[in-house]
């Protein structure tokens, strides 16, 4: 009897779940999806109706919230790529210069400073570190004026280089901090053994700890690329001269308070613009959530 009974599998006298139960846990899944679902609909909704928005003619553009589409016009595109003196994409080569410089500076002089941060000891050193953490929570509009007279000082406005050249300056303090709390995770034992081979604090960096930040520094890339694409604001200010126009300015050119505006180019541009966001941001997913989980996780 008692070999028999072992041979029986232990599953077999384990209680099981009251029906009710059951129940609750065959529909709490669907619920669960059928619920993301329609959050993710809702956010997505903007965009689809500017993608079906772009195919429509003007006249049909605002008078319907939905999403029918039957007759589409693409030649709300064509007219938009040519409606300036200069086609479309030399305003998109501007914002990819911008966007390439800034990401430039901010992988090279925001790791510095993580560096230095995190394995670096200084006089003061978590004062400073506090003070780059305050200068998280100021806004644009409270530096934006000294930059402006600075850089203006400077000739620097109707450049790109207001738009660049803070990058190396380490400006960014959102990305420092990602970076510090990246390395701290990284084990000190790796700079000591390279101490004891003789290798600098320089070599350390490049050799040992730079090629481990790779989820780090694609983090920091992929916020920069859309953050300073989509900027809107910093470049108002400092670009003034059409030819030096970026993506968003020349957006903003098509809307003309004395004339009749084309929504059908406006959103067609939007969405030719919003491509390189999302090509971008799904290449570099994979990196994005690492960085982020790794640096929450410490």
């Amino acid at each position: 009897m008692t070999d028999r009974t072992a041979a029986v599998p232990a599953s077999l006298f384990a209680p099981r779940p009251h029906p009710i139960r059951r129940i609750r846990r065959a529909v709490r899944a669907p619920l669960k999806h059928f619920l993301l679902a329609l959050c993710a609909l809702t956010m997505l909704y903007p965009v689809l109706w500017m993608v079906v928005s772009s195919l429509r003619p003007n006249s049909q553009i605002f008078r319907s919230a939905g999403l029918a589409l039957t007759h589409p016009r693409f030649e709300n595109y064509s007219k938009g790529w040519t409606a300036f003196a200069e086609p479309f994409s030399y305003y998109m080569t501007n914002s990819v210069i911008v966007v390439t410089g800034a990401i430039l500076g901010n992988l090279l002089a925001c790791s510095l400073a993580a560096y230095a941060f995190a394995r670096l000891e200084f006089r003061a050193k978590r004062v400073w570190f506090a003070i780059m953490l305050v200068t998280i929570m100021l806004p644009i509009h409270v530096i934006i004026v000294p930059q402006y007279v600075l850089f203006s000082e400077l000739g620097w406005v109707n450049t790109f280089l207001p738009l660049i050249v803070p990058k190396f300056l380490a400006t960014d303090a959102f990305f420092i901090f990602l970076m510090v709390q990246f390395i701290r995770g990284i084990p000190r034992e790796i700079d000591e053994a390279a101490r004891i081979d003789g290798a600098g604090h320089a070599r350390i960096f490049f050799s040992l700890i730079l090629p481990l930040m790779v989820p780090a520094l694609a983090t920091t890339a992929i916020f920069t690329f859309i953050w300073t694409w989509n900027d809107f604001y910093t470049q108002l200010i400092y670009l003034t001269d059409p030819d030096m126009y970026t993506t968003p300015l020349a957006l903003r050119t098509f809307v003309d308070q004395q004339t009749a505006t084309d929504w059908g180019s406006v959103f067609a541009m939007s969405v030719v613009s919003l491509v390189p966001v999302f090509l971008v941001f799904l290449a570099g997913q994979r990196f994005l959530l690492r960085g982020i989980a790794t640096t929450g996780g410490k």
